[in-house]
């Protein structure tokens, strides 16, 4: 598309395919979610939005506090070492391979170049900047997840293959995408000399009114020399993440969302925050964690270093004491090395 939207197409096309314990034949939906956690409707997100019972957290217009740095074009071997990018963008770099998980260097997370969710922070790696990517993670299709523009530039210059879930294939297709395997929950394919598999998340998917989980959302687990590297993506707490740590052992690192969770009422279904963030970690046996999903967009209620502060308090709680669980700047590499 162009002109106002640019190119971030936001129709859908619906899936075909058979009926499973999350697939009703016509729609994804969250198996692990009881009565209690209902997906939130239209009428849900008025009441957010003109009805809240506490005032919504501040956010400066633009925080221009961000480093850019340049990263190494691939990391020697025996290391991983993540780059929080921002939001939920990651450039892992593991076994002679560069990685990028929902890579989103726009400048609004939305169908509209004038309206919608606006960066707060500057990205902590330029997109120019990036090591030539081999693999996309892309885990939905929302757009703070899945971003045309980011897509279209790294695909251009670099012909990755893109790794995502299960109906998302005909969609990014149809945008141009061609190098796209999709995977239902559980599956997944060897890269290189790594596998990933597509592991269950608790959210939903949409660009529209119209296309509201046509197709599935997912985390993902990448199996490498080093240990295996768990994404957690965007997702609710559920009794899923045991599951997950019980199928996969040797967690040396995982990615896990800890913004856009309030007001809890309405966000806890498909967001956790930080409480919810640190369970995830020791469900899933993490040795160590990164948090993403804050920092740069405005998405709920909670102010800006909100997050940050709430993760602090649950790892200062005695039961947390030896939780390795860090919230790293925009541009900041954490490395895991032997």
């Amino acid at each position: 598309m162009s002109g106002i939207l640019g190119n971030k197409a936001f129709a859908v096309p619906p899936f075909s395919g058979p009926k499973s314990d999350h697939f009703d034949g016509e729609k994804f939906f969250n198996p692990f979610m009881d009565a209690a956690q209902k997906d939130r409707g239209f009428l849900d997100v008025l009441k957010w939005q003109f009805g809240r019972e506490e005032p919504k957290g501040y956010w400066p217009e633009f925080i221009d506090d961000v480093k850019q740095i340049v990263p190494e074009q691939r990391v020697a071997n025996g290391e991983i070492r993540a780059t929080f990018v921002n939001h939920a963008t990651v450039l892992l770099q593991v076994d002679g391979l560069n990685i990028i998980t929902d890579p989103v260097f726009s400048e609004r997370v939305s169908p509209f170049s004038f309206a919608g969710p606006k960066r707060h922070r500057a990205p902590g790696v330029a997109l120019k900047d990036l090591p030539p990517i081999d693999l996309i993670l892309l885990s939905h299709n929302h757009y703070d997840h899945c971003d045309l523009d980011s897509l279209h530039e790294i695909a251009r210059r670099d012909n990755p293959v893109i790794f995502t879930a299960l109906a998302n294939k005909a969609f990014l297709n149809r945008e141009g995408f061609k190098k796209v395997k999709e995977f239902d929950w559980w599956q997944g394919d060897a890269f290189k000399n790594i596998r990933v598999t597509a592991v269950p998340a608790q959210h939903f998917s949409g660009r529209s009114l119209a296309d509201r989980n046509y197709a599935l959302w997912c985390g993902f687990m990448l199996e490498t020399s080093q240990g295996n590297i768990y994404f957690a993506a965007d997702t609710g707490y559920c009794p899923v993440f045991k599951e997950i740590g019980e199928r996969f052992k040797n967690i040396k690192l995982a990615l896990i969302p800890i913004g856009a969770y309030k007001p809890r009422w309405f966000m806890a279904p498909v967001h956790v925050g930080p409480e919810e963030a640190v369970k995830i970690h020791l469900d899933v046996g993490a040795q160590e964690s990164i948090a993403i999903h804050f920092g740069t967009f405005n998405l709920a209620d909670e102010g800006e270093g909100e997050a940050e502060k709430d993760l602090l308090k649950e790892l200062q709680k005695p039961e947390n004491s030896s939780v390795k669980f860090f919230a790293l700047k925009n541009g900041e590499s954490y490395s895991i090395k032997g």
